[in-house]
């Protein structure tokens, strides 16, 4: 299989003043999916214009016919899997089945406290997505779902008429621990890593592909575990936050080889962020076009 490329946008600019333009010159460049953040604010974002993902992926979808549609990632920090499902199987439909949900456990950010709450422990976020994506595959796949849990609850909660992607639109889970990349293995149609945040700092690329590989070989385990065929879920790479940062962006051949890199542990799937200028993620957007539209054929 060819390694595909993507791209993320993310939500910092307002429609008319760039934010459109983004995604239409996504489609034109050749990207298999562009996804964006799904979060209430972000980082450095935090004091400047930041937009909601669901609207945005929404406007989108209706300047664009071929690209796929999703987020990196949305998770149970401000979201529940009732209301979710019913803006999802709506954006599914708007898009005409271009959406693919990216989701994981969320993180200590601004999120976690934005609704006025504590921020949850790692094992209570844990708890709370291997409850939240099973709930959300049922409200997605059935017309009606009832349920009580520990965290979320569901009564007769309707989805019709469901989603165009049957049986539901496709999960992309991201997760490193063995809990997420269990729930990846039962549910996602792919596993999302951005490689260990515990070598972006002070770590070499080196190490960093040793440690994805590490995990891609945890996750081939579990999925002989509970009984999924490794090869038929796909492996994602969120480029920016291993040691290389935004080195791979430099030059086509640069990316080429750190791309090349990454496909020979499995991987299906290269996402790169869309340049942002004075922040982490600003690349020259020259060279940024040239990998999008060259890149990929030097990579099959």
């Amino acid at each position: 299989m060819s390694l595909r490329l993507s791209t993320v946008i993310l939500p910092y600019r307002r429609w008319h003043e760039g934010g459109r333009s983004a995604w239409t010159r996504a489609e034109q460049l050749g990207f298999h999916t562009a996804y964006t953040y799904d979060h209430l604010s972000w980082r450095t974002f935090r004091d400047g214009p930041w937009f909601g993902a669901v609207p945005t992926l929404t406007a989108a979808a209706s300047v664009t016919d071929r690209l796929r549609l999703g987020t990196l990632v949305t998770s149970p920090n401000f979201r529940h899997p009732v209301t979710l499902a019913k803006e999802l199987i709506s954006l599914d439909d708007i898009s005409g089945g271009r959406v693919t949900l990216g989701i994981g456990a969320g993180g200590s950010g601004f999120d976690a406290t934005a609704l006025g709450q504590e921020p949850w422990t790692p094992r209570e976020r844990a708890d709370r997505f291997a409850e939240f994506v099973p709930l959300l595959d049922r409200l997605l796949s059935e017309d009606a779902v009832s349920y009580e849990g520990d965290f979320y609850s569901a009564h007769e909660a309707r989805n019709i008429p469901g989603c165009v992607q049957r049986p539901r639109l496709p999960f992309a889970v991201a997760a490193t621990g063995p809990r997420g990349m269990r729930l990846a293995a039962r549910f996602g149609q792919a596993w999302v890593t951005t490689g260990d945040p515990k070598l972006y700092e002070n770590g070499t690329p080196e190490q960093s592909i040793q440690a994805i590989r590490g995990q891609a070989e945890r996750l081939d385990d579990i999925c002989a575990e509970v009984g999924r065929d490794m090869t038929d879920l796909d492996r994602v790479l969120l480029t920016g936050f291993t040691p290389d940062r935004v080195a791979p962006l430099q030059s086509l051949n640069a990316f080429v080889d750190f791309a090349g890199r990454h496909a020979e542990l499995g991987l299906t799937e290269i996402v790169i962020h869309w340049p942002i200028p004075d922040s982490p993620f600003a690349t020259d957007e020259k060279v940024f076009e040239q990998i999008a539209m060259e890149a990929p054929a030097q990579l099959r």
